[in-house]
């Protein structure tokens, strides 16, 4: 049972939503790495929702071509 503490991604305003992203993504790796179980749960459930809310707001958002799977196999190679 998900215990997601925050506003509705529904709720949030563009730019508010852009910000909760943001944080989310910068905080992503110290709750990987050092966070509890439930708290890895928790970023991981409300990541989710702000992405697909985000992505749901901005179905037609401007993909890099280098993104994408085929775009990746043309791009030169670094080691």
């Amino acid at each position: 049972m998900s215990m997601t503490i925050g506003v509705p991604g529904e709720e949030l305003s563009d730019e508010v939503l852009r910000q909760e992203l943001k944080h989310l993504h910068e905080t992503r790796h110290d709750t990987f790495l050092h966070g509890s179980p439930d708290s890895l749960r928790e970023h991981t459930a409300r990541t989710f929702e702000l992405e697909q809310e985000y992505l749901r707001r901005h179905p037609d958002r401007e993909v890099d071509p280098r993104r994408t799977r085929e775009g990746a196999r043309g791009a030169p190679h670094h080691a």
